[in-house]
């Protein structure tokens, strides 16, 4: 009987290490299912919620993704540039910038979505995109080119609206190219960014400088790619371009427009 109170408290502190253990384990639970969920939505600021899934679904891929690993992609890249920005904000009170800019960035990022690409950056009026990055798309140049033209479609009828309610006229130039690239967070251990860089990078860029408003411009590289695959989009040799830095210029070809379109910027609305 002596051991009857010893034996009644070890039960108790028995059941109380069981109740601790599970509080506990459902704590952990509730944790691990809340970190999943901001990962999901951090993903999903990149790219569209079907690749974000596939990224969680893949321990490997997710924990690179999260890492400052770099590793080596065949991608192809999309700059979109708005044409006539300067002029927009010249005239237009910032309040007034920063809504277009919204429906802007808006129709291309869903777009781009639609298409599984990822957005890698904004910054002012200029969108920076891949197809084939951070997971393996054979039919990237397709879904980069069907991009593309929704992206002009799409801006022109935002384009009228805006010059219905401003007076102000804009335009989209887009460029494209294929190849190597390094994908990598970039920064510092206060401030990382999921980026990529290399030669494609800088090309595509440089393509979309110099498209007009209601064109693409594509590489060579780009071109090879789509004729592989049997896609026919019309496109146009155009005189190589001569990048600084490089000895010899590239070939590019464009889509060719319906009718040349001319950016103005008139009056704006009071």
């Amino acid at each position: 009987m002596a051991d009857e109170p010893l034996r009644a408290h070890i039960e108790a502190l028995v059941r109380a290490g069981t109740v601790r253990r599970k509080s506990a384990a459902a704590e952990l639970e509730a944790e691990i299912r809340r970190r999943e969920e901001v990962l999901r939505q951090t993903f999903r600021r990149y790219v569209s919620p079907r690749v974000a899934d596939k990224i969680l679904a893949d321990t490997q891929l997710r924990d690179t993704l999260l890492t400052t690993a770099d590793a080596r992609a065949h991608v192809v890249v999309l700059f979109a540039d708005l044409r006539g920005f300067t002029s927009l904000s010249e005239h237009l009170d910032p309040q007034h910038v920063v809504p277009l800019l919204n429906e802007y960035f808006s129709l291309l990022t869903e777009i781009t979505f639609r298409y599984e690409g990822t957005v890698f950056h904004m910054a002012g009026d200029c969108l920076m995109l891949a197809f084939g990055v951070p997971l393996e798309q054979p039919d990237s140049a397709q879904r980069a080119v069907r991009a593309a033209r929704e992206m002009l479609s799409g801006f022109a009828g935002l384009a009228r609206t805006w010059k219905a309610r401003y007076q102000v006229d804009a335009g989209l130039g887009i460029g494209i190219n294929e190849g190597e690239v390094v994908a990598a967070n970039i920064g510092s251990s206060s401030y990382m960014s999921y980026t990529i860089i290399g030669d494609t990078v800088n090309i595509a860029a440089r393509l979309c400088q110099r498209a007009r408003a209601g064109e693409m411009l594509f590489s060579s590289a780009l071109k090879r790619s789509l004729d592989a695959h049997g896609l026919d989009v019309g496109a146009t040799a155009l005189p190589p371009l001569q990048l600084r830095g490089r000895s010899h210029p590239i070939d590019i070809y464009c889509v060719p427009l319906g009718k040349r379109l001319q950016v103005s910027t008139g009056p704006a609305a009071a």
